[in-house]
């Protein structure tokens, strides 16, 4: 079945139309989920995390917060929902840009003009302060376009980025509903032996990238991974054949590593031909 990657803006309804998906499903909605497990890998409290992706972190959390180890492993946490058939949607953390390649993927965007969202949160926080209210909506959007301009270099805004486009203007949650649910019944979008081996191979890839990132050894690495049937390529240069056979180690570790083809180079020139069967 399709999976669904939503981007929406605050007071969209975006939220009320990825419930639906779920319920008409029978699936779940992925949101704060991805939250935890980043968190703990980063050592960091939970809501540290959410702040800093929310657009709301102070001075020392941006300072603190190890933005490549934070892309790796929000790319590591969103393929493995991808994986679990019980998901329907997944919102926000990048997913429409992280997950665009992916065949039985549809991306969607909720959205709608800022007035209507500004009455819609006044609505809901019972208040009257409509400065306070499109301060937050300000301060969400321009954390989403740091974010998908830093990572994954676009607009998030642009609706090439997107399958469908829904404005909550003039179309109820149910009627975007409807539309999204029409478009996870065409053939184009639905899962493949294909595109489901696609999942599994890129699924790996970034498991890889988490694990080097983790350990001590590797994670000031650079090194480029490449997956494929269960094959994972090792590419780049590391200081020592030392950090070579620890980046083996480490990738060989990973749930689904039938083989590591480690290439690294070392700085002395070496070429490492190390070959580690899992």
């Amino acid at each position: 079945m399709p999976l669904i990657a939503m981007t929406r803006e605050m007071g969209s309804l975006g939220k009320d139309v990825a419930a639906g998906i779920a319920a008409r499903t029978n699936r779940k909605v992925v949101y704060h989920e991805i939250i935890e497990p980043i968190a703990n890998k980063m050592r960091l409290r939970k809501s540290h995390v959410e702040r800093f992706l929310d657009g709301k972190s102070g001075l020392w959390e941006r300072l603190t917060t190890d933005r490549t180890s934070l892309s790796i492993f929000t790319a590591d946490e969103t393929f493995r929902f991808l994986r679990d058939g019980s998901t329907a949607v997944i919102r926000g953390w990048g997913a429409v840009h992280l997950l665009k390649e992916i065949p039985h993927v549809i991306r969607v965007r909720v959205c709608a003009p800022l007035e209507t969202r500004v009455a819609r949160m006044m609505q809901r926080l019972a208040t009257d302060n409509r400065a306070t209210i499109e301060s937050e909506i300000e301060m969400s959007e321009e954390a989403h376009t740091a974010i998908t301009r830093r990572h994954f270099g676009v607009n998030w805004r642009d609706p090439e980025n997107y399958d469908l486009v829904l404005s909550t203007e003039r179309l109820s949650v149910e009627e975007c509903v409807d539309e999204v649910e029409h478009m996870m019944q065409k053939d184009r979008f639905r899962e493949t032996p294909e595109s489901l081996r696609m999942v599994e191979n890129v699924s790996l890839e970034w498991s890889v990238r988490s694990a080097l990132r983790r350990d001590g050894r590797t994670a000031s690495t650079n090194i480029t991974v490449e997956c494929a049937e269960g094959c994972v390529r090792l590419a780049g240069v590391v200081d020592t054949q030392k950090v070579s056979a620890a980046a083996s180690e480490v990738a060989g570790a990973v749930e689904g590593a039938k083989r590591v083809d480690n290439q690294l180079k070392t700085t002395d020139g070496v070429v490492s031909r190390y070959r580690r069967e899992a």
